[in-house]
């Protein structure tokens, strides 16, 4: 139709109306054109007409937009989860450590607290002497012939016999040959001593108590009893059991040439004595029966006093001679020289003394006596004085006069870390 109105159009109106009526076709055409293509649309998206669509032309291959990479994201991705990832395991890792040092402060708190209430179940009241016989009854099964193998020392006219008993106590037997007359130190278990008596065939005259525990004052009732003539002395202020002689700093006991001294050396407990044998009557060497103030290698526990009277008590020792010789109350040996060598890995001394005390334990022999002399080369506990131990767990030494004050805190120090290595 479009067509024949053109041709027309042509025929009766010259040039210039043919090329207006061309552009008024092309305009109905593009017009048509447009409507179809929205017919199209609106059939496609609508869901009553949906048809598929054309394939492509095999000859034809689809090859998707590739997008560029952002260098900045994988840092920013990084950064986002790493920073709360980050502060939530700073936050973690912290409460563990505090719940480790909760933990160590309660455990120490509960260790001293338990100390406390253990020790004053064993000191006050008959719970802690019933625990002892207990003790006794042990031994005496699982060591008939003693914990140890001892030697006795034998020096002109005196004899020093040690007896090993309970798991890990001495009592000592001292005997003036001539006389025949002894003396015992600390007899915790009365049938061991009374048997050791009656092998030497001599008479018991006194009974020496280090302190009031009842590992080293036990036997003090059976063999008093036994023996009418014997006399038990002790610090009055300790308790001592069945006492009878009361003793002070500096009293000396005689007995045949026997010359004995009291020195007070409180701490482990309040009138906790050690006795020196005087060695000049027999000219041999003194003879220092600590109970639990010195061990080899090592002191005993402050029970009733504070550092700076356990230092005093253990310089109150430093001041005897070299040559003295320890009898301890306790067969500790082994792991006092193995606490030593913590605190003093380069010692050469103790590295000495420990592979000799060794030898002896396999062997189940007694590692007593010691000397003072080698008790002041590898026992830190009389080593407080020493610069590289100060450096090593303390303060450093004080002003003029007055370095006695960090000596009590290094051997607290020492104490504590003892504690704690024997309970590991």
């Amino acid at each position: 139709m479009a067509a024949v109105v053109a041709a027309t159009a042509l025929k009766g109106r010259g040039a210039r109306n043919a090329r207006v009526l061309r552009g008024i076709l092309s305009g109905a055409t593009a017009n048509k054109a447009s409507q179809n293509r929205t017919r199209a649309l609106q059939s496609h998206s609508s869901p009553e007409s949906k048809e598929e669509p054309e394939p492509l032309s095999p000859e034809l291959e689809y090859i998707p937009r590739k997008r560029g990479r952002n260098p900045m994201k994988a840092v920013g991705l990084a950064w986002a989860f790493g920073f709360p990832c980050g502060i939530l395991l700073f936050i973690l890792t912290k409460r563990e450590v505090d719940k480790d040092r909760l933990k160590q402060m309660k455990a120490r708190q509960n260790m001293r607290a338990s100390n406390t209430g253990e020790y004053s179940l064993y000191t006050r009241t008959w719970l802690g002497y019933l625990f002892y016989r207990q003790q006794l009854r042990r031994a005496r099964n699982r060591y008939p012939k003693g914990h140890s193998k001892t030697q006795p020392r034998l020096f002109n006219g005196v004899k020093v016999l040690p007896i090993p008993v309970l798991s890990d106590n001495y009592s000592y037997l001292i005997i003036d040959t001539q006389a025949r007359l002894a003396v015992v130190v600390d007899p915790s278990d009365p049938r061991a001593v009374q048997a050791s008596i009656e092998k030497e065939g001599v008479t018991l005259v006194a009974i020496l108590c280090t302190h009031k525990h009842w590992d080293h004052s036990g036997g003090n009732r059976d063999l008093s009893r036994r023996h009418r003539d014997c006399r038990v002395y002790g610090s009055p202020q300790d308790g001592i059991p069945y006492l009878t002689h009361p003793l002070c700093h500096q009293d000396v006991v005689s007995v045949g040439r026997l010359q004995i001294r009291a020195l007070a050396t409180p701490g482990h407990t309040q009138g906790h004595l050690v006795y020196l044998l005087d060695g000049e009557p027999y000219r041999g060497p003194s003879c220092l029966f600590s109970g639990d103030l010195l061990f080899l290698s090592g002191c005993g526990r402050t029970f009733e006093g504070t550092a700076e009277t356990m230092l005093s008590s253990l310089d109150t020792v430093l001041g005897l001679g070299d040559d003295t010789l320890l009898w301890p109350g306790h067969e500790y040996a082994e792991e006092n020289l193995g606490f030593a060598g913590v605190v003093e890995p380069e010692n050469l001394a103790r590295e000495k003394k420990m592979q000799w005390v060794q030898r002896q334990r396999m062997e189940r022999k007694s590692t007593c006596p010691s000397t003072l002399g080698e008790e002041r080369t590898y026992n830190p506990f009389l080593r407080t004085h020493c610069l590289a131990l100060q450096e090593a767990l303390g303060p450093g030494p004080g002003p003029t006069g007055d370095d006695g004050c960090s000596r009590a805190q290094l051997l607290e120090e020492l104490r504590r870390l003892k504690d704690m290595h024997k309970s590991k």
